[in-house]
């Protein structure tokens, strides 16, 4: 796709959502089970089912995926599409690329072994492999409107409002 074919298939959501902000605003949904056999969860994917379990560093068997790993390939997959679409609209010449992330995590926080490690990523790093020409300023511009638009990205740097809650 190009950027004249991008523009035109986002020019009618972008005015309806100009027109109208309600319609703007879209509920994603993720679902999940817990499995009654082992410590798992089965998360629906739309595509396949997907087995999430402990991380080997706190006793799984590498048979599941990690929950971490997926937060890290979530926004790979985000940050890749949110940096092919900007390229396209800015008309960008993007050779072959690469998105890799890589998180901290200490272990201790999560198993409850020490109570001044923390729970969850101490650091994330999101890196860009680029085969391009075009000069730094584009190069600039291109990573600072992907990380604007990134959805898991902004999420993950905002810290939405989060809830908790059960029902019986």
């Amino acid at each position: 796709m190009d950027a004249t074919g991008l523009k035109a298939m986002q020019a009618p959501l972008k005015k309806a959502y100009r027109d109208d902000a309600s319609r703007a605003l879209i509920t994603l949904r993720a679902k999940g089970s817990v499995d009654d056999q082992s410590i798992a969860c089965k998360v629906e994917t739309g595509r396949a089912l997907a087995v999430a379990g402990l991380h080997p560093a706190t006793g799984g068997s590498r048979l599941e995926l990690c929950s971490g790993d997926m937060l890290l390939e979530a926004l790979v997959a985000c940050a890749g599409v949110t940096l092919k679409a900007v390229a396209t609209a800015l008309e960008f010449k993007l050779g072959a690329a690469t998105v890799e992330a890589e998180g901290d995590l200490d272990f201790r926080g999560t198993l409850g072994v020490a109570r001044d490690a923390p729970v969850g990523f101490r650091a994330i790093r999101l890196n860009f492999g680029l085969d391009t020409d075009e000069p730094q300023e584009r190069v600039d511009a291109l990573l600072k409107l992907t990380e604007r638009y990134c959805v898991v990205f902004q999420t993950i740097n905002t810290s939405p409002e989060l809830t908790v809650s059960a029902q019986r």
